[in-house]
């Protein structure tokens, strides 16, 4: 069974509480269920993560590079700034998918730019936990077609 990590940047872990009327009110444990739900249809299994810390979300970006596993990511506000994300995703060996919650080009300026999306094979924003479920199916659907 192919493993997909989905990481999930700062202040995800807050799911639930911080800005309901803008990231739903589903936990981030509600969000990883859902994700293993979606992720066992596929014939996926999901290595769930997330972190606050930019130097621990680079780490797991190298282990999937070296490791060859594709990579669901939620960059959450790196997205907008992070160019050492956008350096260690560069580096990438399999398929990586980006993905938010929310619309960042219907949010503040500041949100419009992503210095992630130009290193994915594409972004799945604003659809809710829905983006995730998507995210996962673009995986498993580039996974098939590269062989991995």
């Amino acid at each position: 069974m192919r493993t997909v990590l989905v990481l999930n940047g700062p202040n995800l872990g807050r799911l639930g509480s911080r800005e309901p009327e803008v990231y739903g009110t589903q936990t981030l444990a509600d969000l990883e269920r859902d994700c293993a739900a979606t992720a066992a249809e596929l014939g996926l299994a999901i290595d769930f993560r997330q972190t606050d810390d930019e130097a621990q979300l680079l780490a797991w970006v190298h282990e999937a590079a070296d490791r060859r596993l594709p990579i669901v990511l939620n960059p959450a506000a790196f997205t907008h700034y992070s160019y050492a994300l956008h350096d260690a995703l560069a580096m990438r060996t399999a398929p990586l998918v980006e993905v938010h919650l929310s619309n960042p080009a219907t949010r503040e300026v500041f949100r419009h730019t992503s210095v992630v999306a130009s290193v994915a094979d594409g972004t799945v924003a604003g659809f809710g936990v829905l983006s995730y479920q998507l995210a996962l199916r673009a995986i498993a659907a580039l996974a098939e077609q590269t062989g991995g």
